[in-house]
């Protein structure tokens, strides 16, 4: 019988540091997180943090007394003993200062002293004002984190304080305690080497008309950074993405079949493991018009004259080098889960896959969601296990079975 969700995680000590910012109500909802998935979560707020959530609060859902002040437990030197003990340290909200502390190194109070002396991985997400996040020096420092390996979750565009709206919105806590567990799990990816595709084409009718899909390329991007979590080095070929690409990884942006397929093929050979996560057309106009086609006054439709498009991951797994694992999407509007499966297994077979992600892609489902279901397959139509849930949680699903 196919396995349904991945093994339990081990309980790990992690470190939550809330700095004062307005969103600092919703790491409630990170520790919370942590804490259900079974983690020993201690909060180190700021006195500023403490302004927009109370300590009893952060006490009752971490199960932990907060820490606040460099100055507490001297005798057991815990300025640095949270650190050295820590497995995670996540860092939500991290305000513009925060960023700029920690890009800087400074340890002027408990927090930062915290981070200095833990070897721990770092997850920040960042919340301020579009202004703050665009500026050159935020955005100095976020690039300095990232190149140390700091994992970035966010922000998003949206609903600021007052009447703003724009880039500087927290993640939401699902996402950033997705991404915090994915960097708890084993590095069974370290040293291999990711190919991902993500998004969805566009063929051109005209100048200004195309053919797409509906595809946002959430999954892909989850793969990317699940992938990265677990030690790979990943690059991502991305069309039309409709969230940001995630920093730090390399990015080929394509639009059309066309250019994905030479992308993919230019990338194939120096990586061991592809994941043909995109949603490419299978059909392209025979012709582009070089203006715009005009709807005259007439009742008549148009006709357009289609052609197929070439099937990549075919293409991909004909020249695969000795070794190199490749793996496909399906995206399916079947209902019944037997015909489903002998779409998959049917699909496995001709793209010569040996692992074959099957998810069931509707109007309201699978494209441009938060969560996905997907049935695995391997390359002979067999169920390797089923997942549902946000993407981060799926992508590291297909990660295990793949791993």
């Amino acid at each position: 019988m196919a396995e349904s969700s991945a093994a339990a995680e081990p309980r790990r000590r992690i470190v939550v540091g809330i700095t004062g910012g307005i969103a600092a109500y919703k790491a409630v909802g990170v520790v919370r997180g942590l804490v259900l998935a079974g983690h020993d979560v201690h909060v180190i707020a700021t006195e500023s943090a403490l302004r927009f959530v109370g300590r009893p609060t952060l006490e009752a859902i971490s199960r932990n007394p907060v820490h606040t002040d460099l100055f507490e437990g001297v005798a057991e030197v815990r300025h640095v003993a949270l650190g050295q003990s820590a497995d995670l340290i996540v860092v939500a909200p991290a305000t513009a200062n925060a960023l700029a502390s920690l890009a800087s190194g400074l340890a002027g109070d408990l927090l930062g002293t915290t981070v200095l002396a833990s070897t721990a991985p770092l997850v920040v997400a960042p919340a301020m004002h579009t202004e703050m996040w665009e500026h050159p020096a935020t955005q100095a420092n976020v690039a300095t984190l990232v190149s140390r390996g700091v994992t970035i979750v966010g922000p998003a565009s949206g609903q600021l304080t007052g009447s703003d709206v724009g880039p500087g919105r927290m993640a939401e806590p699902d996402e950033i305690v997705a991404q915090a567990r994915g960097l708890l799990r084993p590095q069974d990816f370290a040293g291999r080497r990711v190919l991902i595709s993500t998004g969805g084409t566009r063929e051109p009718l005209d100048p200004v008309r195309f053919l797409g899909n509906r595809s946002s390329g959430k999954q892909g991007v989850a793969l990317a950074e699940a992938a990265r979590a677990r030690g790979a080095h990943v690059t991502l070929v991305a069309a039309h993405l409709e969230v940001p690409a995630p920093p730090g990884i390399p990015v080929t942006v394509v639009s059309t079949a066309r250019e994905l397929e030479a992308a993919m093929r230019a990338h194939a050979l120096q990586h061991d493991t592809i994941i043909m996560a995109a949603a490419v057309a299978d059909f392209r106009p025979r012709t582009v018009s070089e203006g715009k086609i005009k709807k005259d006054d007439s009742e008549a439709g148009l006709t357009l004259d289609l052609e197929r498009t070439s099937d990549i991951l075919a293409g991909l797994t004909q020249q695969r080098s000795p070794g190199q694992r490749m793996v496909g999407f399906a995206a399916e509007t079947e209902t019944d889960e037997d015909a489903l499966l002998t779409l998959g297994a049917a699909k496995a077979a001709r793209k010569g896959v040996d692992v074959l992600v099957v998810n069931r892609v509707g109007w309201q489902q699978g494209f441009g969601t938060d969560g996905n279901t997907v049935v695995i397959l391997d390359g002979g139509g067999e169920v390797l296990a089923r997942s549902a849930g946000d993407k981060v949680s799926v992508a590291h699903r297909i990660l295990d079975v793949i791993a």
